[in-house]
């Protein structure tokens, strides 16, 4: 089985306030995106594709300058609907690859996040599978391929949970580290706080 990678970084961050760009926000001296990026590609799923949209030249600018590696940069045009226009693109952008049975989706702001978390998702058996940290769910969620036309159906601000209900499968992932987000700047903060 083949499965794919993916990162969202498209989103403004409307309650970091200004024109903040969360994919941007410096952690330890390299923005958000390229921590999500390391967990993705250290993975070793492939392919592995980003989906950019607010200030998107500056974030591919910073996927860039961080050793993107094979990393496939998707444009989302329709960013300002929420996160559901995000997985689209992935889909758009996997779909036409008859060799990749799933995709795992991860979010940019989720910097805790580890390669292993990828690869247990990946390898569990399911059609949704959604990684468990402490209890609580997080991402990356698997989605396979028979999935994804009720995944391009989604719309606004919701992402691959959506689809649970019944069907998901969860897996342990708390030992391979944290599915907190960086939504405020206080979270940073916290973080960074965490990392001294």
């Amino acid at each position: 089985m083949t499965v794919a990678a993916a990162v969202l970084a498209a989103g403004r961050g409307s309650r970091l306030g200004g024109d903040a760009s969360k994919p941007l926000l410096d952690r330890r001296g390299r923005p958000l995106v390229a921590w999500a990026l390391d967990a993705a590609r250290g993975s070793e799923l492939a392919p592995v594709v980003v989906v950019v949209g607010y200030r998107g030249g500056e974030v591919r600018a910073a996927i860039d300058a961080h050793g993107a590696g094979a990393v496939e940069v998707v444009e989302n045009r329709e960013r300002e609907e929420g996160i559901a226009s995000s997985l689209r693109a992935v889909l758009d952008a996997l779909t036409g690859r008859p060799e990749v049975d799933a995709v795992c989706v991860g979010l940019a702001d989720q910097p805790l996040v580890g390669a292993e978390a990828y690869r247990r998702v990946a390898a569990t058996h399911g059609e949704l599978v959604i990684p468990t940290y402490d209890g609580h769910p997080g991402n990356p969620v698997k989605l396979a391929r028979s999935l994804w036309p009720e995944a391009s159906a989604l719309r606004g601000d919701v992402g691959a949970r959506a689809l649970a209900r019944d069907r998901a499968v969860h897996v342990d992932c708390t030992d391979t580290g944290s599915a907190a987000d960086v939504d405020t700047l206080e979270d940073l903060e916290r973080l960074q706080q965490e990392d001294q």
